[in-house]
């Protein structure tokens, strides 16, 4: 069952953050789905291949709806602890967010997996999870780790960035971009597809790169030297990549924000995989942000012991070793090998724009607004 997809699938695939702060419309339209929830007690859908037994612990995991593993590694999981895991996919990570912070009362769910830093702050201020320290987290980079709480366990990483069409820029002769401050010179006038802010994961999280590498104030004369380079604004990912990025679609925009793994996600996708991806990730200097998936046991949890159980599952190597393939973000644990494909052709910054959750949450919607002020009026 599934909320307010507020647009298909992000690198090939996974669904997107929607703004935080809802309509009145959409909270009402929130309320009247979780109303049906209680009342008809469709809680559990997902990757349940058979109905449990009465004597095995039911534990419901909720999550966005691209979240994938193979069922293979969930019953060796199932097996190995006498459990059953049920998977709650309840729309993008924004939408699923706010489902579970209305039904905390009562909650839907065990576990949560898909808060990212961008709402990071909004989920703890909720109240809706309970500590716990994985002991799998020794494998993890400290980096990674930014609720010292332990309320919240990272699970994924990935940095949001430009992307360019190998093949049009060496057919015209002209040299990509090697940094954001390259993106407003004339040579790239018309050239870039971004997201809006307030309707799209990717082009928040690109509007927050700007902000750490320009500051608060300069990302606006930055947003402003765009518009008069004639930057291209879409609602979601979905249109910009595949309407107008011109190594994805009929487009004839070379420069899209996407991921820093988009370009193995084309090859990998590839009918005939090339030898060299057809497109490349501007990662260098301060470019790209680093978004950060995680997972948490949500309070009143049914099954706490077993909750605990699937919080390290989601560090340990079998599940680790999903998620390149299967949702295109690097795995937490830095013990997991990565795919030769993903190993070859995703990429990430060397010093990704990383600010704190809680001057986000303070300061997102000040921020839209400047940017649509700059941007869009």
């Amino acid at each position: 069952m599934a909320f307010f997809v507020e647009e298909k699938p992000r690198r090939f695939p996974r669904g997107f953050l929607m703004r935080e702060g809802a309509t009145q419309q959409m909270m009402k339209q929130f309320s009247f789905l979780l109303f049906m929830l209680l009342i008809s007690g469709l809680v559990l859908h997902g990757c349940s291949r058979d109905s449990a037994s009465e004597d095995v612990a039911v534990v419901t995991v909720m999550t966005h709806d691209s979240f994938s593993m193979s069922e293979d590694v969930l019953a060796g999981f199932e097996k190995e602890h006498g459990i059953h895991v049920r998977f709650l996919k309840s729309g993008d990570a924004g939408a699923a967010l706010n489902l579970a912070i209305l039904s905390k009362e009562h909650p839907l769910a065990d576990v949560f997996y898909g808060v990212d830093n961008t709402f990071m702050s909004r989920a703890l201020a909720s109240g809706i999870f309970v500590p716990y320290r994985s002991p799998l987290l020794t494998s993890v980079d400290q980096s990674l780790a930014l609720d010292k709480t332990y309320r919240l366990t990272p699970v994924d990483y990935g940095d949001v960035c430009v992307n360019y069409d190998r093949a049009w820029f060496s057919s015209k002769g002209i040299a990509p971009p090697r940094s954001l401050e390259d993106l407003a010179r004339p040579e790239y006038s018309g050239l870039l597809v971004v997201q809006n802010p307030a309707t799209s994961s990717p082009g928040l999280a690109f509007l927050l790169a700007t902000i750490g590498h320009f500051g608060d104030k300069g990302f606006v004369d930055f947003w402003s030297a765009l518009k008069k380079n004639n930057v291209l604004v879409t609602d979601g990912w979905e249109d910009a990549y595949w309407g107008q990025f011109s190594a994805a679609s009929k487009g004839e925009r070379p420069l899209v924000v996407s991921y820093s793994t988009s370009p193995a996600a084309e090859v990998y996708y590839a009918e005939q995989p090339p030898g060299d991806a057809p497109t490349a990730a501007l990662v260098e200097s301060g470019s790209a942000f680093r978004q950060i998936e995680f997972a948490g046991i949500l309070k009143g949890a049914k099954h706490p012991q077993q909750a605990r159980a699937v919080i390290d599952f989601l560090l340990d190597a079998p599940f680790q070793r999903e998620i390149p393939l299967r949702m295109f973000m690097f795995p937490a644990n830095r013990t997991v090998p990565l795919p030769p494909v993903f190993s070859k052709h995703a990429r990430l910054a060397q010093s990704p724009v990383i600010l704190p959750p809680e001057v986000i949450s303070e300061r997102r919607d000040a921020w839209i607004e400047a940017w649509t002020e700059a941007v869009l009026r």
